[in-house]
């Protein structure tokens, strides 16, 4: 029996094969899950694309987080496929341009209003979406993606105080699952050379963060240990674990000055 037999999950945010959320997918699918893949706007296409790229290529649903229409039209489609959901997995990010790359003081209302409504917010909306399906698996798990929000990162800006929003918004959610029995972690990677990573004016800083501090070393092309951490929160190895963020970075996160090599 694999780690994820039989499990059914949803898996938002997948773009392209370098995607977190791609690497999620697949790795969920070769311990055993079903996965089935959500997209919005432009990016719908990609990842119908891409999705042939995976062992199983899933079916992909329609899911734009600002429209609320599309959360009841998801929990429907999954409802009619399974009856029941054993996870999800919150990749969903993003930010207009001003509300990135240094102008943190100059970003206007509405574009850091669109951050958190898509970033932070998001997270609550689809686990309200989707929690009467997740207590028909009884409980099951939610996993999102973050990056650490307990220090100010250059050019990070308005992204950073929405993960610290998320990194919240994670224990709350906790809370008002934890009766039916659902989990909510965050997993909190190092720099990967994502499409995301790569809008971010300034990101060969944190590589460079990332090669100076990580104990264990850190591979900014690699995916994978993220991948397996978040498969192993959304199995049922981990039943007594909520409300938690788990550094997934190469230890960078723990040290306080670089290291000598």
């Amino acid at each position: 029996m694999t780690l994820l037999d039989g499990k059914r999950l949803l898996v938002t945010g997948v773009l392209t094969e370098a995607s977190i959320a791609f690497a999620i997918a697949r790795t969920a699918q070769e311990q055993g899950a079903e996965v089935v893949l959500s997209g919005a706007g432009r990016g719908l296409a990609l990842t119908r694309r891409v999705a042939h790229k995976l062992p199983d290529p899933p079916e992909v649903l329609e899911l734009d987080v600002t429209e609320a229409a599309h959360f009841d039209a998801v929990a429907d489609a999954l409802g009619d496929r399974w009856g029941a959901l054993d996870g999800h997995v919150h990749a969903i990010r993003n930010a207009p341009p001003s509300a990135l790359g240094g102008g943190f003081l100059q970003t206007p209302w509405r574009d850091v209003a669109t951050a958190l409504h898509i970033s932070t917010y998001s997270l609550a909306a689809l686990g309200r979406a989707l929690a009467p399906l997740l207590a028909n698996a009884g409980g099951g798990a939610v996993v999102g993606l973050d990056f650490d929000a307990t220090v100010a990162w250059p050019a990070y800006d308005w992204m950073g105080v929405a993960k610290a929003g998320l990194e919240s918004c994670c224990r709350y959610l906790a809370r008002d699952l934890g009766a039916q029995g659902t989990r909510v972690n965050l997993v909190a990677a190092g720099p990967l050379r994502t499409v995301a990573a790569r809008s971010i004016e300034g990101f060969d800083a944190f590589e460079r963060v990332w090669a100076e501090r990580a104990p264990l070393g850190w591979d900014i092309t690699d995916p994978g240990p993220v991948a397996r951490v978040a498969c192993a929160l959304l199995s049922d190895w981990t039943p007594a674990v909520t409300g938690e963020i788990v550094h997934v970075d190469g230890g960078a996160h723990a040290m306080g000055a670089p290291l000598s090599r």
